[in-house]
């Protein structure tokens, strides 16, 4: 059996809320911690705080898709797809 959840300490996957402005707009994102932390090791290393990161991600995906149904959905993706090429790249 995989100890990869009871390993983890319980405060990487809490939800925790946060306010972002995009594009004028205010909105809430809830994401779990560790979702935050990725985002915020992304963002520093494009050089854009977090928050301008996220809406330039939110940006991007409207003009490839012209919607965006579910933003959350993509933020976790965007993280897992990073990490996904970080090891890519290590090979």
């Amino acid at each position: 059996m995989s100890n990869l959840f009871f390993d983890n300490p319980t405060s990487h996957y809490l939800p925790i809320q946060k306010s972002i402005r995009i594009q004028g707009h205010v909105t809430s994102i809830s994401l779990e911690k560790l979702f935050w932390d990725l985002l915020d090791q992304i963002a520093e290393s494009q050089g854009m705080k977090r928050n301008q990161f996220i809406a330039s991600l939110y940006i991007e995906a409207l003009d490839h898709h012209g919607d965006v149904k579910n933003f959350t959905s993509l933020l976790r993706s965007a993280c897992v797809q990073h990490i996904l090429s970080d090891k890519s790249e290590e090979k």
